[in-house]
């Protein structure tokens, strides 16, 4: 069946394609079903949907005019990608808006611009161009490593700021595809226990210096009371506003490590709305699902089409369509894999592997928020969700695999072209 759909006569690989055009399907269709709170502030059941349909066909016209672009041509826009996505993290910082407490987008001619979207892109390009050029026979050159965390720890740090859950993703790609890049056990090994180290002081910090509103709703209320009689103003300094988040990401964290067990009737939908009517919506799907547009979760979950939509499609389409879109997700893995195999150079092996870590880690990571198995952060699914920035982004992804796929130097053609001379 795959080595059939290969063959389509289409650039690219058939079965990317076909990947790519059921999660649009399944996107579009979710994005209706979930989008009742949109709806009804828009007054029109068609607005959202073909709001995010008109996004997914911008983000196809980018998919295919970067498709047709040669692979080689990647490695030219390597450093202007990190320039610009740099400037755009540390503006977003400045000026971006806030939405949710997290100061994470630009607004551009009405769509909301992420720039860690296209830094994560970025940061996989330039991992791929210093480990494909650094390649020796006994495996990545020993400076790699150094060169590749003093271009990604900048950005990891910008991004962390306002959206640690994305620069630990990001991380944790980075660190893939350098053990798929050959670099050292020895050094990734240092490189391990350094992180763990520094995870263990993070965590500490935000428990330190976070604060659980829903334990101290009390102390706190009673101090701004007291600042607002006596006319005092809250400054922040330093460290408050570098673990501003702090207070949201202890909040998760106890949220999360509470093993306590609670009957239906002691869950407070008001405190634990997401997560209460994510379990709720799972529980009420008895294995078969609704049925395509019968949620009821939909109307209490507030980011039922972004965050936890994979929580909708399994209360409509049951354990089988939730086992089906993540099984997509695999395929695009082991499928890209199987491309990244057959490129007879480095780079490009390596860039479209480091694309797919990007979109399968996440995808994977939004699942297990949605089904209780991670603490609740803002991960779309990636090609599902509705979103603008991501939408577009991941369509360019897509078709940075395609391009690869059909323009890169195959070992199958080098091998033929030396038995004929």
């Amino acid at each position: 069946m795959f080595d059939s759909l290969s063959r389509i006569k289409m650039k690219g690989d058939g079965i990317i394609w076909m990947v790519f055009f059921f999660l649009c399907i399944i996107s579009v269709l979710e994005v209706y079903s979930a989008s009742s709170a949109l709806t009804y502030k828009a007054g029109s059941y068609w607005k959202p949907v073909a709001y995010h349909t008109f996004l997914l066909i911008f983000g196809v016209g980018f998919m295919i005019v970067t498709m047709n672009i040669k692979c080689k041509y990647f490695k030219i826009v390597t450093p202007f990608a990190l320039l610009f996505s740099f400037l755009m993290l540390v503006v977003v910082l400045i000026v971006g808006q806030s939405t949710n407490g997290a100061q994470r987008w630009i607004e551009v001619f009405g769509i909301q611009f992420q720039p860690s979207e296209l830094a994560k892109g970025a940061v996989i390009l330039a991992e791929a161009q210093i480990l494909s050029a650094m390649q020796t026979v006994d495996g990545a050159d020993r400076r790699a490593c150094k060169y590749i965390l003093g271009v990604s720890v900048p950005f990891l740090l910008l991004i962390a700021i306002e959206n640690l859950s994305t620069a630990a993703l990001l991380l944790f790609t980075v660190m893939l595809l350098m053990f798929i890049g050959r670099v050292r056990n020895r050094q990734l090994g240092k490189l391990l226990g350094f992180l763990a180290l520094m995870a263990v002081f993070a965590f500490s910090m935000v428990m330190l210096v976070g604060k659980d509103e829903a334990k101290d709703a009390m102390q706190e209320d009673r101090k701004e009371l007291t600042e607002q009689m006596e006319g005092k103003k809250k400054e922040k300094n330093f460290v408050d506003k570098i673990f501003h988040r702090a207070d949201t990401w202890k909040a998760r964290i106890d949220k999360f490590l509470d093993s306590k067990e609670l009957s239906p009737q002691d869950i407070d939908l008001d405190k634990d709305a997401q997560v209460a009517h994510a379990n709720i919506a799972i529980a009420s799907s008895n294995i078969v699902g609704k049925g395509p547009g019968n949620s009821v979760e939909r109307d209490f979950l507030s980011q039922a089409f972004s965050d936890f939509i994979y929580a909708i499609i399994i209360e409509e389409m049951g354990i089988w369509g939730a086992f089906g879109v993540c099984l997509l997700y695999i395929i695009l893995l082991f499928r890209t894999a199987t491309i990244a195999n057959r490129c007879a150079n480095a780079f490009p092996a390596l860039l479209v592997m480091g694309i797919a870590l990007l979109l399968v880690t996440q995808a994977m990571f939004n699942m297990a928020v949605a089904v209780g198995l991670a603490p609740v952060t803002g991960q779309p699914l990636p090609l599902v969700s509705k979103g603008g920035t991501s939408t577009i982004v991941n369509c360019v992804y897509i078709g940075v695999i395609l391009s690869v796929s059909y323009t890169a130097k195959k070992k199958e053609e080098l091998a033929e072209n030396a038995s004929k001379i």
